[in-house]
């Protein structure tokens, strides 16, 4: 079966629901741009310079159903989508949003990082203090199965700060290998080993503080050695 190529959907797509925008946040890296931005189309609603009031959440989901191919080819060609101007305002909206796309859900076990379950798949990100910092990191990279998508909502914009920035990793890996092609050439070789100490408690004041307890499920130890050996 033939897949439709961007060129087939995309005139569609402009005219009807989405339209890419720029923003000076953009970076390009040969030939394509991070992250593509997709927006409500305007022209689709008599040329207000504003999103009408009776867009709804619902008609995002739909859409993303809808032209889901044409997302999926974005995000494989760009590395990631941010979506700017959809009336989404709560986190039962992002579920929803989430669950258009029909991506099988990943449970979080394992996982370094202090999250609480706000609403079907849609956790808080960290709840280490705000003056700790978060280095780039793969999410999960530290077991066996990792997820291949992440999504990332703001409810409430900070006053100031709260970016969430992200790097496209086989642009660093070329990067890394360009200047330091020996030790890349050693970690392909041998590969690489995570070692991570958890506690029996929670530790608040660290961004991955989570204990052996909360990061298995489990108030057995030897459950939670089994487990962690499945998962690696």
């Amino acid at each position: 079966m033939r897949m439709k190529s961007d060129s087939d959907d995309q005139p569609m797509l402009q005219s009807s629901f989405f339209t890419e925008m720029r923003i000076p946040q953009q970076r390009s890296y040969k030939g394509f741009i991070c992250p593509a931005v997709l927006s409500p189309n305007l022209n689709a609603y008599n040329n207000n310079t504003q999103i009408p009031s009776q867009l709804l959440p619902l008609d995002l989901t739909q859409a993303i159903t809808t032209h889901k191919p044409w997302v999926d080819s974005l995000l494989h060609q760009t590395g990631a989508i941010l979506f700017r101007g959809f009336p989404l305002t709560s986190a039962s909206h992002f579920n929803d949003f989430v669950e258009a796309f029909g991506f099988d859900e990943l449970p979080y076990v394992g996982g370094a990082a202090s999250r609480t379950n706000v609403v079907g798949r849609v956790f808080t990100a960290n709840e280490s203090p705000l003056d700790q910092k978060i280095p780039f990191h793969h999410e999960m990279a530290q077991v066996a199965e990792y997820p291949s998508k992440l999504f990332f909502f703001c409810e409430i914009e900070p006053e100031s700060g709260g970016e969430t920035p992200i790097v496209l990793s086989h642009i660093m890996y070329e990067r890394m290998k360009d200047k330091y092609p020996e030790f890349i050439e050693q970690l392909e070789e041998r590969g690489l080993i995570y070692t991570r100490v958890l506690g029996e408690e929670d530790n608040p004041s660290s961004p991955i503080g989570r204990s052996w307890k909360y990061t298995f499920s489990t108030q057995d130890k030897s459950v939670a050695e089994k487990t962690s050996v499945d998962s690696c």
